[in-house]
């Protein structure tokens, strides 16, 4: 248990029976007349909802512990996703609900945060950009690099996404894994 007094950005509270929210923002308010208050910007962990909420100055709020741990997805299991804790060695499945979008840019070996709130993973974090080889995409056609266009390019995980015109099958490219947008190519 703390108080709206500990609230710090990144905590995570028990809410609304038992919905765990991350504190994105607070602020505490004390207007000229009544008491003193709390505006807080909560995101809820599993969903990704944002949402407002006001607490009174020096209530009791029922904090979760949720442990971050640096893991490594090692391969699927049937429908799983099993990652090892890089310390531990330590297997997790993970069933693809919970590990989400982060599925289209998985690769054996890639390294990833996974949050785990009492012994349930809550969810997967890759790295803002990961790079991938490109599998198959359409060869471009001669003068077309002017034009700023895109085409589709099939990744090695088997997503796909949009590329410029002038890249090739076989190119390894940089790849934002928030937006699955391409940010560029890899040398090398």
């Amino acid at each position: 248990m703390a108080t709206t007094n500990d609230l710090k950005n990144g905590l995570v509270l028990k809410l609304d029976g038992n919905q765990l929210w991350t504190v994105v923002e607070f602020q505490h308010v004390k207007p000229g007349k009544g008491g003193a208050f709390v505006r807080t910007k909560l995101k809820n962990v599993l969903s990704g909802k944002v949402v407002d909420k006001t607490f009174n100055a020096g209530v009791k709020v029922e904090t979760a512990t949720v442990d971050k741990r640096g893991m490594q997805f090692s391969y699927k299991d049937g429908a799983d996703f099993v990652f090892m804790d890089t310390e531990t060695y330590e297997q997790l499945p993970i069933n693809p609900t919970t590990v989400g979008d982060s599925a289209n840019y998985l690769l054996e070996g890639q390294e990833a945060v996974v949050a785990i709130h009492e012994n349930n993973p809550l969810y997967v974090e890759l790295p803002a950009s990961v790079e991938l080889v490109i599998e198959y995409t359409e060869p471009g056609v001669q003068g077309d690099r002017s034009t700023g266009g895109s085409k589709p390019a099939k990744l090695e995980t088997g997503y796909e996404i949009q590329v410029p015109l002038f890249i090739t099958s076989g190119e390894k490219i940089k790849v934002d894994t928030r937006s699955g947008e391409y940010l560029g190519r890899v040398n090398g």
